[in-house]
């Protein structure tokens, strides 16, 4: 690994729902860990080869502990079903530092987020924030059923502590006849309202066509899976300014495949462009962004890049490497 990474034991795990595993991590010498504002995430590195990014549960201003849910995918490559088969208290792993993809935007008066299964994850950890600012907050959380829903319990202990400020409705798909959480509704009933939304690729279509008719800057979201095909076209020169290498990216390959075939180490975990953790600066040439981490505007500086899913539209490509 390129970047410093922190090691960790496994303190407790905990049963949230019938495929979710809630993981709290601690520090082997019971430092503190890095700050984490709510909306982020660490990286945490089961094995050498097995690399996962997981959202914190709550935000982190000095303590020794971080804790992540998990839910079983049952179309896991590898990181959900090694944490619920393998993954035991004691055991330990090594963690990123915490990154932030999905801000919570704390000046606003009222927040509305929007959960699908695991997505609460992010979402509590903003709850618990909004809650102890005093602020106005509506959760719509969705899920196949009761039994499959984590984190009820704390988000109706949020609700008490609000002081009337907060609350939560719930969505079961098994007790709704097929009906879908109504998006668009939402929105048009809270149009100052800044709007956070985490869950399953078709919730956040569904958010993001909502939410053309909504200011940019009050709309946010998290994704667990990219949109975009990762660019594998090739037919251009990658230059590793740092290491002083010269490497051709052919067609089907990744910038990322290249760089690992080429021993040039660089940190990742999605390679899909959504988790933020090979981001790389870029020197010279055109990107042909892939991600769902940078805004228009960032992509249309050119600054940095995802390796793991972005291409060039130059014929040369100069990176901070």
């Amino acid at each position: 690994m390129s970047e410093a990474t922190i090691p960790v034991r496994v303190k407790q795990m905990r049963r949230e729902a019938d495929t979710v595993v809630s993981v709290e991590f601690e520090t082997l010498d019971g430092s503190n860990l890095p700050k984490a504002a709510p909306g982020a995430h660490v990286d945490v590195i089961l094995r050498d080869d097995l690399r996962r990014s997981y959202s914190l549960t709550r935000e982190n201003t000095a303590g020794p502990t971080f804790t992540v849910a998990i839910h079983r995918d049952p179309q896991s490559k590898g990181g959900s079903a090694f944490v619920h088969e393998r993954l035991r208290v004691g055991d330990k792993v090594r963690i990123s530092r915490p990154k932030n993809n999905f801000p919570l935007d704390e000046t606003s008066e009222n927040s509305v987020l929007i959960a699908g299964g695991i997505g609460i994850t992010p979402i509590l950890a903003m709850v618990r924030r909004l809650t102890e600012e005093r602020r106005r907050w509506e959760v719509f959380y969705a899920a196949r059923s009761r039994t499959a829903a984590a984190f009820c319990e704390e988000l109706d202990t949020c609700v008490q502590a609000s002081n009337g400020k907060g609350r939560v409705n719930y969505h079961f798909d098994d007790e709704q006849r097929g009906s879908l959480v109504d998006i668009r509704s939402i929105m048009e009933s809270n149009p100052e309202a800044h709007f956070y939304c985490c869950g399953p690729e078709p919730m956040l279509a569904a958010y993001e066509a909502a939410a053309r008719e909504v200011p940019r800057g009050q709309v946010h979201v998290e994704y667990f899976s990219a949109t975009e095909e990762v660019a594998r076209d090739g037919g251009f020169d990658l230059v590793l300014e740092r290491s002083g290498k010269t490497l051709h990216v052919e067609s089907g390959k990744t910038i990322l495949d290249v760089l690992i075939e080429n021993n040039v180490s660089v940190p990742f975990s999605c390679s899909e462009g959504v988790c933020g953790t090979c981001e790389t600066r870029v020197i010279e040439g055109r990107p042909d962004h892939r991600d769902m981490i940078l805004t228009d505007e960032e992509r249309a500086k050119g600054d940095t890049m995802m390796v793991c899913c972005s291409g060039s539209k130059s014929p040369r490509l100069v990176l901070d490497l």
